[in-house]
């Protein structure tokens, strides 16, 4: 068991790797790169542990998804309910459907059989672009050595498989999750292991969840994402310690899209008032504007103090970025 983790835990550093420093000790710390243009394949970064936030931006042309908006939901937005289609910080719209949504953390929503809200527009006809690669399915056991568990305890963690590899790595850290590889998920099949119905919980725009055989949520064929009508847990599933765990790892550890690289707090918040994110009605639209004016010249000045030329900081930033290959592929 020992060999299998230290096996699985080199192979999720591997998925694209960067050094973080803590105590003295340089650790690398697994990303996962997701392409918004076909191009000349841009990517941004999405990272385990990471924070969020940031800017939001659009996915380039030439893109199954060209046009939408992905990025800059944050990580205290990740949880959202037992209803598919939750879990979304911005851009639901219709809750009777998925399709047509952006990607407020970067990844695409799950898909599950009979095109249920219209979630064939994600399937699995575009895996090899998904990000994070194919839907897979992780089981979470542990032992009574543990946790006091019982033997038909177990859950499993559903979602794309480069989310998955050091998410593992973090169960059996912090869960004492029995090592285990995952299994590409066909939602299709008659005896698939995992259904609709056996989600327990879904998380960041409802492209991970969680799941469990020994749940059935009679409710989960509603077609409405914002609907909190969900058939109870059974009672040592609702109180286990360790379905506690393996959530909270979930909520903390999933990867999410970082930042932009040498985006700071004023920008994001001078570019949030300037784009609108703070909701105002009537004349404060107009007076909103007019701070966001003055807030951006404001910037610019400060900029301008602190750095000198605005040529000088963009050509830093892009120094900056050619560096730690950011923003393209090797």
């Amino acid at each position: 068991m020992y060999t299998l983790w230290v096996v699985f835990t080199l192979q999720a550093l591997l998925l694209s790797p960067s050094l973080v420093n803590a105590g003295g000790m340089t650790f690398t710390k697994p990303q996962i790169r997701v392409t918004t243009t076909f191009s000349d394949f841009d990517a941004r970064i999405m990272d385990h542990w990471g924070e969020g936030g940031g800017k939001w931006a659009k996915v380039s042309p030439r893109h199954p998804f060209a046009g939408r908006t992905f990025g800059g939901a944050k990580r205290e937005e990740i949880r959202g309910t037992r209803a598919f289609g939750s879990g979304y910080p911005y851009g639901t719209g219709n809750h009777s459907t998925i399709a047509r949504r952006p990607f407020p953390f970067g990844v695409w929503p799950l898909y599950w059989d009979q095109n249920f809200m219209n979630a064939d527009e994600y399937g699995p006809h575009y895996d090899v672009v998904r990000p994070g690669g194919f839907i897979a399915y992780i089981p979470l056991r542990t032992t009574k050595a543990h946790f006091n568990v019982t033997d038909d305890e177990v859950y499993y963690a559903v979602g794309d498989r480069e989310s998955l590899l050091p998410l593992m790595v973090s169960y059996v850290t912090w869960c004492h999750v029995t090592p285990a590889w995952p299994s590409r998920l066909n939602p299709s099949l008659p005896n698939a292991t995992i259904k609709l119905e056996n989600v327990v919980q879904y998380f960041r725009g409802s492209s991970f969840a969680l799941a469990s055989p020994g749940y059935n949520n009679t409710f989960a064929r509603t077609t409405n994402s914002e609907t909190k009508e969900s058939t109870p847990l059974p009672g040592f599933m609702e109180y286990s310690p360790f379905r506690k765990c393996v959530d909270s790892v979930t909520e903390n550890a999933l990867a999410i899209m970082n930042t932009i690289p040498g985006e700071t707090g004023v920008d994001r918040f001078v570019d949030a008032l300037a784009l609108g994110n703070v909701v105002v009605v009537g004349s404060m639209v107009i007076a909103l504007g007019m701070i966001g004016a003055l807030l951006l010249q404001m910037r610019k000045r400060f900029q301008l103090y602190l750095y000198g030329d605005p040529l000088l900081v963009q050509q830093a930033r892009q120094n900056r970025q050619a560096e730690i290959q950011y923003e393209r592929y090797p």
